[in-house]
């Protein structure tokens, strides 16, 4: 005989399997999240912007090396042939008793500590091509405004190189041409290659120390001024002023 319809469910209850501890819930639910996961050829199936989402997901982005160079094998490595190998080079042992020799410059026998005693009437005085245009721009005659400035007898030079650049820079700088050109100037014969007037000047002024140099150039009298005994002229409130130089009775004073 069946039981009645009101006490089956209570026996269906107690039927009813336990629930199972926490532990067994965790791998239950991971378990579940695992068989979430898409196929393995779903990814190829999605569009191309989904799949790129998806497929990074969880990478970390590297980025590339800036200038990274291949490594080289040293010469004097164990790995290369002894042939083809750079042999260590053994240091001499050297003698402690033996007189060490040195080169040392020789400085000229004109310059008395940072006075050269060289300079003096008449000065030769090397021009560069910017002291000419800028004496025409300031409306200087260069021979009388250098007599002015040194109160003796002045011999303006201009070397091969200076001619160059100034027939270089074309019509516009005509009167300095004509100015360079002048038969008070004293004309100074090139032998090295090139026409470039710095070097031509820095060198002449380096081997001989009998003139003084014209310049407004920055970069050439700084290079100047690194050569012992060298005055150099150069133009300042519309005169003519020399700097490195004790004979200077005419020149403006600051």
């Amino acid at each position: 005989m069946s039981p009645p319809p009101w006490k089956s469910g209570l026996q269906e209850r107690k039927a009813a399997p336990p629930t199972p501890p926490l532990r067994l819930r965790f791998r239950f639910r991971v378990a579940f999240q695992v068989s979430r996961l898409p196929p393995p050829g779903y990814l190829s199936r999605r569009p191309r912007a989904l799949r790129t989402n998806l497929g990074n997901m969880g990478k970390q982005k590297k980025t590339k090396k800036y200038a990274t160079m291949k490594r080289m094998i040293s010469l004097r490595d164990q790995r290369i042939k002894e042939k083809e190998r750079m042999k260590t080079k053994h240091k001499k042992e050297e003698d402690p008793s033996t007189m060490k020799e040195r080169e040392i410059p020789q400085y000229p026998s004109c310059l008395f500590f940072q006075y050269n005693t060289n300079l003096g009437p008449p000065y030769y005085i090397l021009v560069d091509t910017n002291f000419i245009n800028f004496s025409i721009k300031a409306k200087l005659d260069l021979v009388q405004s250098m007599m002015d400035c040194l109160y003796a007898k002045c011999v303006p030079c201009i070397t091969d190189c200076v001619m160059a650049e100034i027939e270089k820079l074309g019509q516009k700088y005509r009167v300095a041409l004509r100015i360079a050109k002048d038969p008070r100037f004293e004309r100074l014969p090139c032998s090295h290659k090139g026409t470039y007037a710095d070097d031509c000047l820095v060198q002449r002024v380096t081997q001989h120390k009998c003139y003084i140099v014209a310049t407004v150039d920055r970069d050439l009298k700084r290079r100047i001024r690194k050569i012992p005994g060298v005055p150099i002229m150069y133009i300042s409130n519309h005169r003519y002023n020399i700097e490195r130089m004790p004979d200077d009775y005419g020149a403006p004073r600051f």
